[in-house]
């Protein structure tokens, strides 16, 4: 397993207080693995001494961070708890569940929110349709930002001097579909920025499409988009162009409450 030290996201660590380094990679590697872990793969990920690794964890379960359940551990309910007050002191989720609902009864199609941090896209909410459709957006989790419309969107909002501080010149692939250049997706950013909209057909996700509309900066200072994914068969010209409308009609009304 991948110790979580070399991943490229995380950030620099050289300023940080250790105690809070080790809980972190802690919580990084039970956010990657979304199911109990034991301490004996947590020391693999993690790269941490094993006293050190025990310590922590003790730590952490006795104040409800972590529980433990059978021979591994996850993520506790005190700090679910700490965790939901970013969607509370965040309005514009209370917005965009107000405006969402309408847009999925009519195109019965997925539509989310999510946040740009750093070169990554972060799901904060999801409306979901009445019909099953297999997504990547679960919320919480990311996607590298040049592989979906969401972080397209974001990006064009950006300058692109920001972007290429951002992103390497090459880019990770998640599909074959995906941008693997900055260069590419640079002028692929005009365009976002010329149309109002960002679309992306299986570069995140084989089989799935999804159109974007940037909507602004939140309350809490993040940059924020919204979209709705659909599976590529059910995406014609005239129906991508309604659920555009629809799309940036959406946004609109989500800005109203930043």
């Amino acid at each position: 397993m991948p110790n979580l030290s070399e991943k490229a996201s995380q950030p620099d660590k050289t300023s940080d207080v250790p105690a809070i380094g080790r809980v972190h990679d802690i919580l990084d590697a039970l956010k990657t693995t979304r199911r109990p872990t034991s301490a004996r793969d947590l020391l693999a990920l993690t790269g941490m001494p094993r006293s050190t690794l025990y310590l922590t964890l003790d730590a952490l379960e006795r104040r409800q961070w972590l529980e433990k359940i059978g021979d591994g551990y996850a993520i506790g309910v005190a700090l679910f708890e700490i965790g939901s007050t970013y969607l509370l002191a965040d309005f514009t989720l209370d917005a965009f569940r107000r405006e969402a609902a309408w847009f999925v009864a009519k195109h019965n199609e997925a539509v989310q929110m999510a946040v740009l941090d750093r070169a990554e896209v972060v799901y904060l909410a999801r409306e979901d349709p009445s019909r099953a459709v297999r997504l990547v957006s679960d919320i919480g989790s990311r996607l590298p930002a040049h592989c979906s419309a969401l972080g397209k969107a974001l990006l064009a909002s950006l300058a692109d001097e920001t972007v290429q501080v951002l992103l390497p010149a090459r880019l990770h692939a998640l599909t074959e579909r995906s941008l693997t250049r900055r260069a590419e997706l640079i002028e692929a950013l005009a365009g976002v920025r010329a149309s109002g909209y960002a679309i992306e057909r299986e570069e995140a996700c084989t089989g799935l499409a999804c159109l974007a509309v940037f909507v602004g900066v939140s309350s809490v200072g993040k940059r924020i988009a919204v979209s709705t994914s659909v599976p590529v068969d059910r995406l014609d010209a005239k129906r991508e162009r309604r659920l555009l409308v629809d799309l940036t009609t959406l946004a609109q009304r989500v800005a109203r409450g930043l």
